[in-house]
C-alpha cells in the first residue's frame, strides 16, 4: 500500500514522497511500514526493511519516505526522500540484492523494474 505525503491528493504521483507499508498482517510485532536500515558495513549495502514510521515527514522519519519514478516502460522505487531538506541520506535507485541469507531489497546502481495493475 502507498500513502503519499499529502493524502488529501488521493492519488499517488511520480517523484513524490511516500510510505510503503504491507497492509496483511504478519504476525510480527514491527510496523509494517518500509524504511532505511542503516549502513551495513559488511555488504557496504544500505537495505530497506519494515518497522518505519508512519505519515509524519520530518527529520525523525525520514528513513521511512520513499518514492516512485518513471522507468524505462515501467516504474523503479527509489530511496530519495525530500521531507526534510537538511538530512544527509543516499539518494539511490532500489533493487534486489541476493546471497547465501536470499533476496532483500537494497540501494542499488542496477533497478528492479515494477509494473503497476489497475484494481
Amino acid at each position: 500500500m502507498f500513502l503519499p505525503v499529502n493524502e488529501k491528493k488521493g492519488v499517488i504521483r511520480v517523484s513524490t514522497d511516500l510510505n510503503i507499508l504491507f497492509a496483511t498482517y504478519t504476525g510480527c510485532p514491527d510496523s509494517t511500514v518500509w524504511k532505511l536500515k542503516d549502513y551495513d558495513y559488511s555488504t557496504s549495502l544500505w537495505f530497506v526493511s519494515t518497522g518505519g514510521a508512519l505519515g509524519n515527514p520530518g527529520p525523525q522519519t525520514i528513513q521511512s519516505w520513499f518514492k516512485i519514478e518513471k522507468y524505462e516502460d515501467a516504474y523503479k522505487m527509489v530511496y530519495c526522500p525530500s521531507v526534510c531538506n537538511y538530512c544527509n541520506y543516499p539518494c539511490s535507485d532500489i533493487g534486489i540484492y541476493q546471497d547465501q541469507y536470499g533476496k532483500r531489497l537494497a540501494l542499488t546502481s542496477d533497478p528492479y523494474k515494477v509494473q503497476f495493475q489497475k484494481v
